[in-house]
């Protein structure tokens, strides 16, 4: 029988293999379908959704909204990852009664989805760290946290290139000044709004609004779990 460890390592390397893989022809084809989506939205939405992203990539790189517990010491990774999915229902559930509550009032409750559910998503990002044993009063570590977001919520070429600066992290990190003035919050802005703009317009629309909302938020919230804890993984194993 072989030890948690192993079966983890075993599952880390079955993703990044994934991760490493190139976009395919339906893949590229989809980003320029995203961009015809993102080009019917109302500027109101625009303006709303990049002051949001902006906003709350400031806060998590400079703030303290996000406090949490400390860093977990002396766990295994199996205690690790029983808590993280434990975790992971509290918060799924959490952003699923938000989605479909903003999904039944139309298009502008659907906007008050985006900083809330975005909310949950970096809260949720802030006490996996600590699940893991990371502090994140170190910005370098609430800059690994916004990396894990892209790449989970960002195009395949995207997810290439934000897979491979956290594939030599150490290296990264060693050539970053003591205090970050700059992110590419553009890039990152863009990339998310990309990646969830038709789910959102649907979430938008009467009648179904509600169930796409639920729906939509419960699956991105897991897929964020499942991201953050093969991020971690690859740091500790």
């Amino acid at each position: 029988m072989i030890s948690y460890e192993k079966w983890a390592q075993k599952e880390l390397f079955l993703w990044m293999a994934r991760m490493r893989k190139r976009p395919s022809i339906i893949q590229s084809i989809s980003k320029g379908t995203q961009r015809k989506v993102n080009s019917l939205l109302p500027e109101k939405y625009h303006e709303f959704v990049t002051g949001t992203i902006k906003n709350m990539t400031k806060a998590t790189l400079y703030g303290s909204k996000f406090g949490i517990n400390p860093p977990l010491i002396g766990y295994s990774l199996k205690e690790r990852e029983r808590i993280l999915k434990e975790k992971t229902k509290m918060y799924a559930a959490t952003a699923t009664i938000e989605g479909a509550a903003t999904g039944a009032g139309g298009f502008v409750s659907g906007l008050a989805d985006f900083p809330l559910l975005m909310g949950i998503k970096m809260r949720f990002l802030f006490e996996v760290a600590a699940i893991y044993g990371f502090d994140v009063n170190d910005y370098k570590e609430r800059l690994y946290i916004l990396h894990i977001f892209q790449l989970a919520f960002s195009s395949k070429k995207h997810v290439n290139k934000v897979f491979n600066r956290m594939e030599n992290w150490q290296e990264y990190v060693n050539s970053l000044p003591e205090n970050l003035d700059d992110f590419e919050w553009r890039d990152f802005q863009q990339e998310y709004r990309d990646y969830l703009d038709i789910a959102k317009l649907l979430q938008m629309l009467p009648v179904v609004g509600a169930l796409v909302g639920s729906y939509v938020n419960n699956k991105l919230l897991k897929k964020l779990s499942e991201t953050a804890m093969n991020s971690y993984r690859m740091r500790i194993l």
